[in-house]
């Protein structure tokens, strides 16, 4: 089946970079909340920039929650959550004010420790890859190098779905997976042929 990914457009991330970044790869992307383009997509890409409470408020605002859930948990279609994106999958966070999320992956989203270095975390950082067998990292390792830009971190309940971490003033989930769930703290789409790697090998691995 030819790949078909659809970049959900709620109101809040960088879709056209991402866009760019899966055509430069050679695949048909979408940006779209359409319910058409959704179903009948091959992968999903939640993206996300700003605050927890602002991105779960559009969510709930301008999607269609159910037909996404039906999406991931009945077709079992793959979806990426890229920074606020994978922290929105969590049950709830603490920025600003408590905000219930997707409760996709079960944890919750608080601050980064603010010691020794400032926070936000803005810059290139790499990852502990903790289950090395993980279809998304493929020809990448230690070595390569991912851009995020973040104050928050996902504290997962199943330590089971940690599939790396990433060091900045404390350890913090970097990659998280559960079963087609998958999701990421930095930002690929920013993070050159290390984040070209990987985005590649969410839509060519995960079916």
């Amino acid at each position: 089946m030819k790949k078909l990914i659809c970049i959900i457009d709620y109101g809040c991330g960088n879709t056209t970079s991402i866009k760019n970044s899966l055509k430069y790869l050679g695949y048909k992307v979408l940006i779209s909340k359409k319910i058409s383009d959704i179903k009948k997509s091959t992968h999903l890409i939640l993206p996300g920039v700003g605050s927890y409470s602002n991105a779960i408020d559009k969510v709930k605002k301008n999607l269609n929650i159910k037909i996404i859930n039906d999406e991931i948990y009945r077709k079992k279609k793959p979806i990426l959550g890229i920074c606020v994106g994978m922290q929105i999958m969590s049950d709830y966070g603490l920025e600003f004010k408590k905000s219930n999320g997707l409760k996709w992956i079960n944890g919750k989203v608080i601050k980064l420790s603010n010691k020794p270095n400032i926070v936000p975390q803005i810059g290139w950082n790499n990852l502990k890859i903790i289950e090395k067998k993980n279809k998304l990292f493929k020809n990448i390792d230690g070595n390569d190098f991912f851009y995020f830009v973040h104050s928050y971190k996902f504290c997962l309940k199943n330590k089971k779905e940690l599939m790396a971490s990433t060091d900045y003033n404390e350890t913090f989930s970097s990659v998280i997976n559960k079963e087609n769930i998958i999701g990421v703290q930095f930002h690929p789409e920013k993070s050159q042929s290390s984040g070209l790697k990987l985005l590649k090998n969410f839509v060519e691995n995960f079916k």
